[in-house]
């Protein structure tokens, strides 16, 4: 197998496609797309959002300090991709796209009731890295379809939902689930004798 070098660059992939929900009230409410989005911390939970300084969303979420992270699916993906590529200063995102803003739990930004998952964040820093600046945000809520819900175990179907995922330039719906955490070392469970 022989390799070839590009240069530096963001090649960790995929990576969420999430619409990230802001604004304290109906006027201002706003919608961003996001590939710059992850976890970085269990306790308490933390994430992050990467945002552009020129983009229409940045200046609410720093004045705010709050903002929503809602997971997409494969029936979101044009309205993803839509609200990524338009900016909220010339547009409704929410009426353009039929979307719905609905009441979070505990913070003033809505949340997108079409996405499976609603995570509400409060910024607790902002870090300036170049072309984008990082929100980090502790995760105060976290809301979600309830027909993803599997009352048997009680874990939430997130695969059933069909994520959306950005890859490269491309979106990308996820595949065949292939095992769970610490398969590779779990223990064979031994047949009952009878």
């Amino acid at each position: 197998m022989s390799k070839i070098d590009f240069k530096p660059g963001t090649m960790v992939y995929p990576l969420p496609a999430a619409m990230v929900s802001c604004g304290e009230n109906e006027q201002e409410y706003n919608i961003i797309t996001i590939a710059w989005t992850g976890t970085v911390n269990s306790n308490p939970p933390m994430c992050y959002i990467s945002v552009r300084p020129e983009r229409h969303s940045h200046s609410i979420i720093k004045r705010t300090g709050e903002f929503v992270i809602n997971l997409t699916t494969e029936n979101l993906s044009k309205e993803t991709d839509w609200c990524g590529c338009k900016s909220g200063r010339k547009f409704n995102k929410w009426k353009e796209m039929n979307l719905t803003p609905g009441a979070a739990k505990i913070v003033k930004a809505p949340i997108i009731e079409e996405a499976p998952v609603s995570i509400e964040c409060i910024v607790t820093d902002i870090i300036t890295l170049g072309s984008h600046d990082m929100f980090l945000a502790e995760v105060v809520n976290v809301r979600v379809d309830d027909k993803y819900m599997d009352n048997e175990t009680g874990k939430f179907d997130l695969a059933g939902a069909n994520p959306l995922v950005f890859n490269h330039g491309a979106y990308f719906k996820l595949g065949q689930k292939i095992g769970k955490f610490g398969y590779s070392v779990q223990k064979k469970k031994r047949k009952k004798k009878k």
